[in-house]
């Protein structure tokens, strides 16, 4: 994948990109001993079976690095850099469900006498189905 890095001027309102990802039982048990979050809804069958959603699920965050891949990779890019997010997990995401991440370019800001550039991106994470799972807003500094 290229990575290209684009100056502030070459963003315009409305802009996106997306990356998609297939989800994998290796995905969530990488995220796991990442986070040491070993959630049996996550990482045990039989505990995941007896829960309302009668199957494992990945963990909310693993869509959330979803929208910090793209951001880093596509939207803005190289040299992004988070000052905040705020995310909402709409549904489960399965193992082996195909998510898309999608930053959009909402708004773009100029502070401290032009010396600070910041996009503000609404952000979504959908399934195979086109089902939004997470959606959320990012401000985004330029570097």
């Amino acid at each position: 994948m290229e990575i290209k890095k684009k100056s502030f001027d070459e963003f315009s309102v409305g802009d996106s990109e997306s990356i998609s990802k297939t989800i994998t039982n290796n995905d969530v048990m990488a995220f796991a001993e990442l986070t040491t979050d070993f959630n049996p809804l996550h990482v045990n069958e039989e505990y995941a079976k007896k829960s309302m959603f009668k199957n494992r699920i990945a963990h909310g965050m693993l869509s959330g690095g979803l929208i910090s891949a793209v951001i880093g990779m596509k939207m803005p890019g190289p040299g992004a850099l988070y000052l905040d997010q705020y995310v909402k997990f709409k549904k489960p995401v399965f193992i082996g469900e195909t998510l898309t991440a999608t930053a959009i370019v909402k708004e773009k800001l100029v502070k401290k006498d032009g010396k600070m550039k910041l996009l503000i991106l609404t952000t979504n994470v959908t399934n195979q189905d086109d089902i939004i799972v997470t959606e959320g807003q990012a401000t985004i500094m330029l570097t």
